[in-house]
């Protein structure tokens, strides 16, 4: 069993040669400098929880696209940039006397300790990862029964949308709130679709039109996750092959001495075929 601050720990936090922790302290100390009232930086000293929550969310998401883009010396990049996100909230924190880095760094790792005993505590039953899954919502199950919270108010509502819907669903279905197969999702799905049909025909507003569509992309993400698919994911992968067969149309009519403003679209459309053929 690896043993917190044991001889493998300190290797793993001195990998490389360098120094784990006095390099954290450098750059809480670069944040304490840069927030600091007496010649920081203006814009540093501007900012709030809420001013700094949207790049956090931004920074997440170019880890992502690191990752599927498979540029290694860009994922160390943006996960600096994430943990720097950390860093700034930790210390707007600390300035409110809210909490402290440490405080951040104890609780997850408290976390990780209580969510994984078969690890840390030399607990048998866990084997693979699907038991480990269930595990760990177990875990979270008992914490939230501790405070006092209805199923879905701990849900974060700044998650991207697609996301927190499979969320939602899946909280849902833990305790038996769901559709007991695909099939019926997809019929579900055709519902939805109809009912928009029907609400544009009969004049409604955007409104309603809007709540009609919400419908239908929630019983989509339910679908992805009866089919065991990461709605995101796909999303993301279909926004991707658009793009490339776009671009197809657009190299296309170029050679052509045209563009896509000008051309039919007939002629994209057919262009647009000859995309899907080639892959």
């Amino acid at each position: 069993m690896l043993q917190l601050g044991g001889p493998q720990w300190r290797a793993m936090t001195t990998e490389g040669g360098l120094s784990s922790s006095s390099n954290i302290e450098r750059l809480l100390e670069i944040m304490r400098r840069l927030r600091d009232p007496e010649g920081g930086c203006p814009w540093d000293l501007e900012q709030s929880f809420a001013s700094i929550a949207p790049y956090t969310i931004e920074e997440a998401y170019e880890v992502a696209g690191a990752i599927e883009d498979e540029d290694w010396q860009a994922l160390k990049d943006e996960l600096g940039d994430l943990l720097f996100q950390v860093v700034f909230h930790a210390r707007m924190a600390e300035e409110q006397k809210l909490f402290v880095f440490a405080d951040v760094v104890g609780a997850i790792t408290d976390k990780m300790l209580r969510r994984h005993p078969h690890v840390f505590a030399d607990h048998a039953g866990i084997d693979s990862a699907e038991a480990q899954t269930l595990a760990w919502e177990e875990h979270k199950k008992r914490e939230r029964s501790t405070r006092a919270l209805g199923l879905l108010d701990d849900v974060p509502r700044a998650l991207p949308a697609l996301l927190r819907a499979v969320k939602l669903q899946k909280r849902a279905a833990s305790v038996g709130f769901d559709w007991d197969s695909a099939p019926k999702v997809v019929e579900k799905i055709a519902e939805e679709a109809h009912e928009i049909v029907e609400a544009q025909a009969a004049g409604a507003d955007s409104a309603k039109l809007e709540e009609e569509v919400g419908d239908l992309l929630f019983a989509v993400a339910n679908l992805a996750r009866h089919l065991k698919v990461d709605p995101e994911t796909a999303l993301r992968t279909a926004n991707a092959k658009f793009v490339r067969r776009f671009a197809h149309i657009e190299k296309e009519l170029a050679a052509r001495g045209t563009t896509p403003s000008r051309a039919t679209l007939e002629q994209m459309e057919a262009l647009w075929q000859d995309a899907k053929k080639a892959e």
